[in-house]
C-alpha cells in the first residue's frame, strides 16, 4: 500500500524506487529533529536535509556580479530566437523602466552657435528629453553635399570632460609613440576626431553628452556614476532621489534616463531634413558602446551598430549608468548585441574585458547571423596589442564599416586627417542668451516624481474595462512581472520530486522530500498530506515558517490542515528559499545578500541575481506546476497564504495561468511602497511602479480569490479587473478577526 501510493503522489516520471527502497522506507523515522544536535532549535516536522548537511539549491552559491562568466547560447530555430529576443527586449525595457515606452513630450530642441570649418560645420543643441531636463550636444554638418545624408548617433562613454576632453599633448605623443594616435593636435580629442572625420565622409553626426558630461550638469557627475553613499534627504516615500529605495521601487535608474534620453536624442536626429532615417549608424565605446547596443537593441531605427570595447562575456560594465536592476538576470552584453542581428554588428577588442571576443562571443553571434541569413553583417576586430581605447586605428575599423554597411561608396582605406579641434567657448551650448538649467537636488526630485507621476497615469489609462482592454492590461502589466520575478510556470518536464520519506498516518500518507526544479537548479524541501479517500483535489499551503507552518507544537498537522485531510483533500506545504531548512540555525534572514562592494547600489545585486522575494514566488510557481501537472491528474489546485506570504503568493497567482484554481490570501495590508532598504526579504524592484500588491492580485481575475488583509473595501484596480473579466464577484472580503483567517479559508475551499 506505501508504494502504490508514493507512486499516486510523486508520480512515475519524477520517482524511480527499488523494492528495497520500498521495503525500507517505512522503518524511517517520519522527522529528524535537530534537538538531536544540541546546539541547534527543534525543527517540526519531517527533516529532508539531513541535519548537518547543506541545501544543494544552486541559489545558495555566491552571487553574481558584474565581473561574472555571461555567455551567449545561440537559438536552434528562428522561431526559437524571435520568441527568446522579444522575451530579452522587454526585460531591458521593463529594467530601464521604459514597458510601457513613457509618454514623448515636445522636445524644445535649440540649434545655435555654428562653428564654421573648411568641410564641415559645428551647431550647438540642447532638447528636452523630459520636461525641464535636457540632453546636450554638437551637430556636425558635411559642406558642399546635398540631399539626405546618413546620420551617425554619437553616445561617447567615460572620458574626462565628455565632449570637452582634452588628451593633453604628453598622453597623446605616446599614444602617438604606441601606434594608437597620429596627430598630435587632432589626436588630443579623439571625440572630436571620429565627429570631423565622419562629418568629412559626409555624415550628420549628433554626438550628445552622457548624463553628468559636459553640458549635461542637472546630474552631477558625482551622482550618475561616482555614487557610493546614501543620501538620506533624498530618500522618502513622497519625494526622492535617484538610487534610492523609492527609485528602485519605480526603476528610475540612471540607466534608464541615459537611454531615454537616446532614444528621444533619436527621435530628433532622425527628424532633420538632412538625415536619411534609412541610413542611421551609431558608435561608442566603453560606456557608450553600451549605450549603443542597448539602444540598437531595442529601437528598430538604426541600420548599423558598432559598440566598441564593451561587448563581452566578462565584465558587463563597472559604472552605475551602465547598470540597474533586474537587467542582467539570466542573460548579458553579447545577447544585448545579438538583439540587433541580422543588421551589421561590429565590434573592437582591447587588452581590457573584451580582449577574448574573437573566441568568446563572435563565433555565437555568427551562428546566430547565420541561422538568419546574413553571416556576412557581423564582425569583431581585436586589437589586443592597445589597452582599452577609442583609438585611431579602432576609429579606422569603424569607419570602413559604416562606410561598407551605410552604403557611402567611399574609396578605401580610409584614412582620418588631422584636423583643429573646437575649444570649450565653441562647444558648450550654454552661453549668456541660453543660461544653464537648474540643477541639483531639487531638479532631482521634480525629474523622478515626474517619471513617477507619467507611470501612475499610463497604468490608470491602462485599466481595464473590458475582455479586450484586460488582455492588454495583461500583455503590459503582466509582461513587466514576469521581467519582476524573472521564471514564470516552469514546464512539467523540469519539475521532479525526490523522496526522502514516506510514513502511514492511518487515514493519509505523509510524504516528504525534495521538489526540484531542474532548469534552475533549485531544490526545494516539501511535505504531502495526501488522504487514502483522495477526491483530487490538492491545496497548496504555504506559511512563513515554512513546511512547519502545517504542524502544530505536537508534531501533528494542524486543526485546519487535518480538516482539510480529512475532507479527502490532499495538502502541500513548501520551505520557499532560506525558510525552514533552509536555515541551519533555524532563523530566517532579516536581510537579503548583496554583492559586496562599498556602494549602496541596488543595481549591483538586483540586476544579476533575482531578489530573494522573487526567488520565493518562483517557488511557489514550481510547487503549483508540480501539482497540476501530476500524473494523476487532480482536478483542482487551490493555494493559501498566510502568515506574511500573501504578497508572495499574489505575485505567483498573477503568473500562474490555470495551474492555480482558487486562492485564499491574507496580503496583511502590506505594500512595496512602504519599504525603505533595498536588502529588505520583500524588496522587489518595480513592484510600485506597476501597481504594488493590487496590481499583483489584478492579474488574478477570474479565478476565484479569498482575500484578507485589504480591509473593507477591494482596491479598485481589483475589481475592475474583475468585472473586465466577467466575474465581478470573483473576489470574497475577509474582514473578520486575523487569529479566524485560517479556519475561514478552509470553510471556504470546502464549500
Amino acid at each position: 500500500m506505501p508504494a502504490i501510493l508514493a507512486l499516486r503522489c510523486c508520480g512515475r516520471r519524477a520517482l524511480t524506487l527499488t523494492m528495497a527502497t520500498l521495503l525500507f522506507l517505512p522503518m524511517l523515522s517520519t522527522a529528524v529533529r535537530a534537538a538531536d544536535e544540541p546546539d541547534k532549535p527543534t525543527t517540526v516536522g519531517p527533516r529532508v536535509i539531513a541535519a548537518g548537511q547543506k541545501s544543494a539549491d544552486k541559489r545558495l552559491q555566491p552571487l553574481n556580479n558584474l565581473n561574472g562568466y555571461f555567455p551567449f547560447t545561440p537559438p536552434a530555430s528562428k522561431d526559437e530566437w524571435d520568441q527568446r529576443a522579444a522575451h530579452v527586449r522587454r526585460q531591458i525595457l521593463v529594467s530601464m523602466g521604459l514597458w510601457p515606452m513613457p509618454a514623448k513630450t515636445p522636445d524644445n530642441a535649440v540649434v545655435h552657435g555654428a562653428v564654421d570649418r573648411p568641410e564641415y560645420t559645428v551647431e550647438r543643441v540642447y532638447l528636452e528629453s523630459y520636461p525641464g531636463h535636457f540632453i546636450t550636444g554638437s551637430l556636425y554638418r558635411p559642406k558642399g553635399v546635398t540631399g539626405r545624408r546618413p546620420g551617425i548617433l554619437c553616445p561617447y562613454g567615460h572620458w574626462d570632460n565628455g565632449r570637452f576632453h582634452d588628451d593633453g599633448r604628453k598622453n597623446v605623443r605616446k599614444k602617438i609613440v604606441e601606434g594608437g594616435e597620429r596627430f598630435e593636435v587632432g589626436g588630443r580629442s579623439p571625440l572630436q576626431s571620429m565627429c570631423v572625420q565622419l562629418a568629412r565622409m559626409g555624415c550628420v553626426v549628433f554626438q550628445y553628452d552622457m548624463v553628468g558630461y559636459a553640458d549635461s550638469t542637472q546630474i552631477p557627475f558625482a551622482i550618475a556614476h561616482g555614487f557610493k553613499n546614501r543620501r538620506p534627504q533624498l530618500e522618502g516615500t513622497e519625494s526622492w532621489g535617484f538610487f534610492t529605495p523609492q527609485s528602485d521601487l519605480n526603476l528610475q535608474s540612471i540607466m534608464g534616463l541615459q537611454t531615454y534620453n537616446s532614444i528621444r536624442a533619436l527621435d530628433w536626429f532622425t527628424s532633420l531634413p538632412d538625415v536619411d532615417p534609412e541610413r542611421i549608424g551609431m558608435t561608442g565605446g566603453s560606456g557608450g558602446g553600451t549605450q549603443t547596443f542597448i539602444l540598437c537593441g531595442i529601437d528598430p531605427r538604426p541600420a548599423a551598430s558598432f559598440p566598441a570595447v564593451m561587448v563581452s562575456t566578462a565584465m558587463q560594465g563597472g559604472c552605475t549608468c551602465e547598470n540597474t536592476s533586474l537587467l542582467r538576470n539570466d542573460t548579458g552584453n553579447v545577447e544585448f548585441a545579438a538583439l540587433f542581428a541580422p543588421k551589421p554588428l561590429g565590434m573592437t577588442g582591447a587588452n581590457d574585458w573584451t580582449v577574448e571576443i574573437a573566441t568568446k562571443g563572435l563565433p555565437e553571434l555568427r551562428k546566430l547571423y547565420e541561422l538568419l541569413g546574413a553571416p556576412e553583417n557581423v564582425m569583431a576586430k581585436p586589437l589586443n596589442h592597445f589597452g582599452h581605447n577609442y583609438n585611431y586605428v579602432s576609429r579606422a575599423v569603424m569607419y570602413s564599416f559604416f562606410n561598407k554597411h551605410l552604403k557611402m561608396g567611399l574609396e578605401e582605406p580610409i584614412v582620418e586627417e588631422d584636423y583643429t579641434p573646437l575649444t570649450v567657448a565653441e562647444t558648450t551650448v550654454w552661453d549668456d542668451s541660453h543660461p544653464r538649467p537648474p540643477s541639483g537636488d531639487e531638479h532631482e526630485r521634480k525629474l523622478t516624481r515626474y517619471m513617477a507621476d507619467e507611470a501612475k497615469s499610463q497604468l490608470a489609462a491602462l485599466a481595464p474595462r473590458d475582455a479586450t482592454t484586460l488582455a492588454e492590461y495583461r500583455r503590459l502589466v503582466g509582461g513587466a512581472f514576469e521581467v519582476m520575478i524573472g521564471h514564470g510556470l516552469p514546464a512539467a518536464k523540469d519539475v521532479e520530486f525526490v523522496m526522502q520519506d514516506e510514513i502511514d498516518r492511518a487515514t493519509f500518507m505523509e510524504f516528504s522530500g525534495l521538489l526540484k526544479n531542474k532548469q534552475h537548479g533549485s531544490e526545494l524541501p516539501v511535505v504531502f498530506f495526501f488522504p487514502h479517500d483522495w477526491k483530487k483535489n490538492v491545496v497548496l499551503w504555504l506559511d512563513g515558517a515554512g513546511k512547519a507552518g502545517l504542524y502544530g507544537s505536537d508534531g501533528a498537522p494542524k486543526p485546519e490542515i487535518r480538516r482539510l485531510v480529512d475532507a479527502g483533500v490532499a495538502v502541500g506545504g513548501i520551505d520557499l528559499l532560506y525558510q525552514g531548512e533552509f536555515n541551519a540555525d533555524g532563523k530566517a534572514p532579516e536581510k537579503t545578500r548583496r554583492v559586496v562592494g562599498d556602494r549602496n547600489f541596488a543595481g549591483y545585486t538586483h540586476g544579476y541575481n533575482h531578489t530573494l522575494f522573487a526567488s520565493r514566488v518562483q517557488d511557489i510557481l514550481t510547487l503549483a506546476a508540480f501539482a497540476k501537472n501530476h500524473d494523476y491528474g487532480p482536478e483542482r489546485v487551490d493555494l493559501v497564504a498566510l502568515d506574511g506570504t500573501g504578497p508572495l503568493a499574489a505575485a505567483a497567482l498573477a503568473l500562474s495561468g490555470d495551474a492555480i484554481d482558487r486562492a485564499a490570501i491574507d496580503t496583511g495590508g502590506f505594500r512595496f511602497a512602504k519599504l525603505t532598504e533595498i536588502d529588505d526579504v520583500n524588496f522587489l524592484p518595480g513592484a510600485v511602479k506597476y501597481g504594488d500588491v493590487p496590481g499583483f492580485l489584478s492579474l488574478a481575475a477570474p479565478h476565484k480569490l479569498l482575500l484578507a488583509g485589504e480591509g473593507q473595501e477591494l482596491p479598485a484596480v481589483i475589481a475592475t479587473s474583475y468585472k473586465a473579466a466577467g466575474k465581478p464577484d470573483g473576489v470574497t472580503l475577509h474582514t473578520g478577526a486575523k487569529e479566524a483567517e485560517a479556519a475561514a479559508a478552509v470553510d471556504w475551499l470546502l464549500k
